[in-house]
């Protein structure tokens, strides 16, 4: 069977796909930002009959048009457009690949028969296209290379065993060669195809480099060149029909517990987790519904997934009753083999993400913090808020000999403070008396961070356990005391000039 390829050009898809949901009459064009200036991405038809290119300036684009009408372009949308197009054009073949940024290469050997012939399957491949509002041209050769200049160049047919003939009259461009090779054969006044064929290939190879030499032999079927799909992404979805409307929760979570079990099968086969879980009830006046939950981690539990969906499926409203139900999995994540058998046992980190799972529903996965070690001897640096859902725990170091209150909180002033360390003093309206002081620690603002509330310098720090029975963390500056240096740290500080502060309580 001779091996047969179909090569779709779409030269407007960004364009199209704009004008598709908000039409425009008139120039219109897509613009990109390109260094300091923006440039003309995809133009429509009218821009282009008004002399306008791709690439031009927006500002001379703006002197020769002066009513063209502009709109951002969207990199990643385009890019969805053509793998939806891919997609589509499986319809035609059993592999389709992406060719470019604005072209498809698919292999219908074999195939075009099904379709009345090559002739009929491109009409038909156009005229679809043009109902849905896409420029499109395309082309069917023996190899990858013809099939893309040809297409690129008007589109049309080259028979099998006529590849010379078929592409002899296109450009050097339609070869895929850079443009400083196109240009270095225009001047020695190579412009077609048709001259370089009965060219030596050595020479060829030593004045315009091994890659011209290697794309005609690609275009001629004298190199393979293979058409490579890329595998579609899994879709991690499943849906039920019933015969007849439900409405009692203990029916819509029966149907949910199947529909579980399936897409739970469908996840360990490609080693994922779901992370959101979507839940879609359709009902007989054409209504719908739907039920979404977060997870905590990746999982793909049934039965522990089951059980956050209760409270939510029990606040449906199923009207006249249901007649269908669709779970996915939107969002997912890697999730490797786990041992199963033995005794049934809830490990800490399973009953932990249930937990948070189970919060994160109600108030949001964003309310849920955890405090994470941070290097940092700072105090109100030595931890980070971050959202447990979205982390995983780590140990805290335990530093050897200095101790941490459990409370932490902004610095405090303390008043009638007697003494250094303070025998007794005043703090939140209370009176209180020192039974034993641990201390001093002495801690150094990190001077590569500028923390308005470090800027007195250095702090040390007192564990003070009172005759009342708090147990307190009390620091004070020595620099606001007048001291001079570390050769006067045991020097006591006129009265006056101690501001103490209470920044932690101890268990």
């Amino acid at each position: 069977m001779a091996r047969r390829l179909l090569s779709i050009w779409f030269p407007r898809l960004a364009s199209d796909t704009s004008l598709r949901t908000r039409p425009v009459e008139g120039p219109f064009a897509l613009i990109h930002r390109s260094g300091n200036a923006d440039h003309l991405h995809c133009l429509n038809t009218a821009a282009s009959a008004r002399g306008l290119t791709r690439g031009t300036a927006l500002a001379d684009a703006r002197a020769i048009c002066p009513d063209l009408a502009t709109r951002p372009t969207d990199l990643a949308r385009e890019t969805a457009a053509l793998a939806s197009l891919r997609r589509w054009a499986g319809r035609y073949a059993p592999m389709v690949a992406v060719d470019g940024a604005d072209g498809l290469m698919a292999d219908i050997s074999g195939v075009p028969h099904l379709f009345g012939g090559e002739e009929a399957l491109r009409d038909d491949i156009e005229a679809r296209l043009e109902r849905a509002g896409l420029h499109a041209a395309s082309a069917i050769a023996g190899t990858r290379g013809a099939a893309h200049g040809l297409a690129r160049h008007g589109g049309g047919i080259v028979a099998d065993g006529r590849l010379a003939e078929g592409i002899g009259h296109l450009p050097v461009t339609a070869l895929r060669v850079d443009h400083d090779t196109a240009e270095a054969l225009a001047r020695v006044g190579l412009t077609r195809i048709a001259d370089l064929i009965p060219l030596p290939r050595a020479p060829l190879a030593r004045r315009f480099g091994p890659g011209l030499v290697l794309r005609l032999d690609q275009a001629l079927g004298m190199q393979s060149e293979p058409v490579a799909a890329e595998q579609d992404v899994p879709h991690f979805g499943v849906r039920m029909t019933l015969p007849e409307p439900i409405g009692l929760q203990s029916d819509v979570m029966a149907g949910l517990e199947r529909l579980l079990d399936r897409l739970c099968a469908k996840l360990a086969q490609h080693r994922m987790g779901a992370r959101r879980v979507r839940l879609e009830l359709r009902r007989v006046d054409r209504g719908a519904t739907h039920v979404e939950i977060g997870l905590a981690r990746p999982m793909r539990d049934p039965a522990r997934i089951a059980a956050l969906f209760a409270k939510g499926v029990d606040e449906i409203d199923s009207g006249f009753g249901i007649d269908a139900l669709r779970l996915s999995a939107p969002v997912t994540e890697a999730l490797a083999p786990e041992q199963i058998g033995g005794r049934p046992t809830i490990r800490h980190e399973d009953a932990l993400a249930d937990l948070l799972s189970s919060v994160g529903n109600r108030i949001g996965f964003d309310r849920v913090l955890r405090l994470l070690p941070a290097t940092s001897l700072i105090p109100e640096r030595s931890f980070l808020l971050a959202h447990a859902a979205y982390t995983t725990p780590e140990p805290i170091l335990h530093r050897a000999g200095v101790a941490r209150p459990i409370t932490l909180f902004p610095p405090e002033p303390v008043t009638a403070a007697s003494g250094s360390p303070p025998a007794s003093f005043r703090w939140r309206r209370m009176r209180f008396t020192t039974l034993r002081a641990t201390g001093p620690e002495r801690i150094t603002p990190e001077w590569w961070f500028d923390d308005p509330a470090w800027r007195d310098g250095l702090r040390d720090y007192w564990r003070i356990e009172t005759q009342q029975g708090p147990r307190l963390w009390l620091f004070v500056t020595p620099q606001a005391q007048g001291w001079n240096g570390p050769q006067d740290a045991n020097r006591p500080a006129p009265a006056a000039a101690q501001n103490w502060y209470v920044q932690g309580e101890f268990a």
